[in-house]
């Protein structure tokens, strides 16, 4: 199966190269891009990331909420699955199927920044990313003087491997956790907007770590889909069949001529930006890839990410619906990955 080479992201120890000026455009049509994940980072030893600032974590973690917003549902059973001609086959979207499915719970918004930081100041949890010394950055969004120091993936020379980088600087290394790259979403934000954003590069390690700690768990892939779907039948997005009513964005992704020439902020927005589905989920679709407790197939054991992100644009990648999937390695982290909770009832 061809490599992966689009939005979905590489995955940790993939090769890379020196750092080239601007990434190529990607290519409409090109079936290599359309894979699923399997491209891996360099071996190359990393010093370990610096620890989040004492006092700006304690900041950070005193803006997140006392409890979980969760949302409890009946299960019952539902059509999984897509045939659709926006569906990638190879990607075992097909076929559909009927999937019965138990009562559970599942997290309204994708977890923040601010409920991630509390679980690193009462814990001391050191992330994958801080562990091995860098994480995948988009090449627009890495901080200030870093491009030149950070190399391009090989395979997807729009991700740059970035010393440093970690939830608490997304883009590397920098004064605060809050990144100032301009045209990127954060840009001019403060502590307490980026406290709202969803929490990124945090490995699927990780996150079944903080499930853990909150006594929660990570949704199945069934589940997931199940509650994305909003009680929908066989419709592409949460909302229904158009993807952008009366012209109308419901969804945060890649605006412009990806990689290079966009036309709108790039990056994350808060992970209750947008008008919840049926059931009261936020963003199940666009803004960050979710992680889920589910592995891709039988034969590939990497867990399966969902809903697409903020990089996610149609000329090369249409993983923003309710049936698109994508995998990538346990450790690996990126800057347009986080994850929900679920309970089981």
């Amino acid at each position: 199966m061809a490599t992966l080479a689009s939005c979905c992201g590489p995955a940790r120890s993939s090769p890379v190269g020196a750092s080239q000026g601007s990434p190529r455009s990607a290519e409409v049509g090109v079936e290599e891009e359309e894979s699923p994940t399997e491209v891996r980072m360099s071996g190359r030893e990393s010093p370990t990331a610096s620890a989040p600032d004492r006092q700006l974590l304690a900041e950070l973690a005193a803006l997140a909420p006392q409890d979980l917003a969760m949302i409890g549902l009946s299960g019952g059973s539902f059509l999984m699955g897509s045939e659709d001609p926006l569906a990638y086959p190879d990607d075992g979207e097909g076929p559909v199927r009927e999937v019965g499915i138990e009562g559970f719970a599942i997290g309204a918004t994708t977890v923040t920044v601010a409920e991630f930081a509390a679980f690193v100041h009462a814990t001391g949890h050191r992330t994958d990313a801080e562990t091995h010394g860098d994480s995948l950055v988009f090449t627009g969004l890495v901080a200030e003087g870093l491009a030149e120091t950070s190399p391009s993936v090989q395979a997807t020379p729009w991700w740059r491997q970035v010393t440093g980088a970690t939830w608490f600087h997304p883009g590397g290394p920098g004064p605060t956790g809050v990144a100032a790259v301009p045209g990127s979403t954060l840009e001019g934000s403060n502590l307490e907007e980026w406290a709202r954003h969803p929490v990124t590069h945090v490995s699927h390690t990780d996150a079944e770590a903080y499930a853990q700690w909150v006594g929660a768990r990570l949704p199945t892939e069934v589940e997931w889909e199940f509650a994305s779907r909003g009680g929908l039948e066989q419709q592409p997005y949460p909302w229904g069949s158009v993807r952008e009513p009366g012209g109308v964005a419901r969804m945060n992704t890649f605006a412009g001529v990806f990689p290079s020439r966009p036309t709108a902020p790039v990056g994350t927005v808060p992970a209750d930006a947008f008008a919840p589905n049926g059931f009261g989920l936020h963003n199940t679709t666009g803004n960050v890839w979710e992680w889920t407790s589910s592995h891709f197939s039988a034969h590939d054991q990497r867990p399966v990410l969902r809903g697409g992100s903020y990089m996610c644009h149609d000329s090369y990648c249409r993983r923003y619906r309710t049936s698109a999937r994508s995998a990538a390695t346990p450790d690996t982290s990126l800057g347009h990955t986080g994850f929900r909770l679920a309970l089981s009832l």
